[in-house]
């Protein structure tokens, strides 16, 4: 399933590069009902996914933010299924700065077992299986290596958004002993608490269920956790509403 699972995310990503390397085709934008944007690289990525997926388990029904249109009441028994982000970082990609990525992630009775990132333009594919305890980044020189969070006590490194911060970020990044911020777009910060680059990232502003699932499977695979800011209780999914709370992520 792995193996599967990260040709797919690989496959999505070459629909995106075509698209993102050719300027006509990369500028046609359109808004959703919230006016966040939506590019023709989200579509044919969303195609790729969800086509593929089908194919290797047609038993597993999928929640993808292309299809987020089904109800509650007729996914709320879903004891497994695929949450799908076909294309996260949409502003980066219309900025193109090269930071979005493909996320695909395996949910069971509510929480992520299996996830999968990929980072097209910076060609980095991160896993995070926790059935099989392991957690590794494939990089551009397709070298595979393990994931590990820090365990940092104090002089933190956080991650944050290119396109998102708040004055509640800042004050709770001190209070953890934050000492350096590093920017960086769509779920590439779950990667950077997963790779021990950064040890901590917090999220004030809002997030969906498929911009969280395949980053929390990688950093809770690499021994970090991710919680509700407020209770302090684990990340589940599937709830009734799709939007999350604040959340933090932290690798200590």
């Amino acid at each position: 399933m792995v193996d599967n699972v990260k040709d797919i995310a690989i496959a999505a990503g070459k629909q995106i590069l075509a698209i993102y390397h050719d300027d006509k085709l990369s500028a046609q934008v359109e808004h959703k009902s919230d006016d966040s944007p939506l590019t023709l690289a989200d579509k044919a990525s969303n195609e790729v996914i969800v086509a593929a997926l089908k194919k290797y388990y047609p038993e597993i029904p999928i929640l993808s933010e292309e299809g987020k249109t089904i109800d509650y009441k007729d996914r709320k028994d879903w004891k497994k299924f695929w949450l799908v982000d076909p294309l996260d970082g949409t502003k980066e990609f219309i900025k193109k700065n090269g930071e979005f990525t493909v996320n695909i992630a395996l949910i069971e009775n509510g929480y992520p077992v299996l996830g999968v990132i990929y980072a097209p333009v910076l060609n980095k594919l991160y896993v995070g299986d926790s059935l099989n305890n392991s957690a590794y980044i494939i990089d551009e020189k397709s070298i595979k290596n393990p994931l590990k969070v820090n365990s940092k006590e104090s002089n933190r490194i956080a991650v944050g958004s290119r396109s998102h911060s708040s004055e509640e970020e800042e004050a709770l990044l001190k209070s953890y002993d934050v000492v350096e911020t590093i920017s960086i777009g769509s779920s590439l910060k779950f990667c950077m608490v997963a790779e021990g680059k950064a040890d901590m990232y917090y999220r004030h502003g809002p997030t969906m269920e498929w911009d969280t699932g395949a980053g929390q499977a990688i950093v809770e695979a690499a021994g970090g956790k991710v919680t509700h800011k407020k209770s302090g209780e684990r990340f589940r999914y599937n709830r009734e509403n799709l939007l999350n709370e604040s959340f933090l992520v932290l690798g200590f």
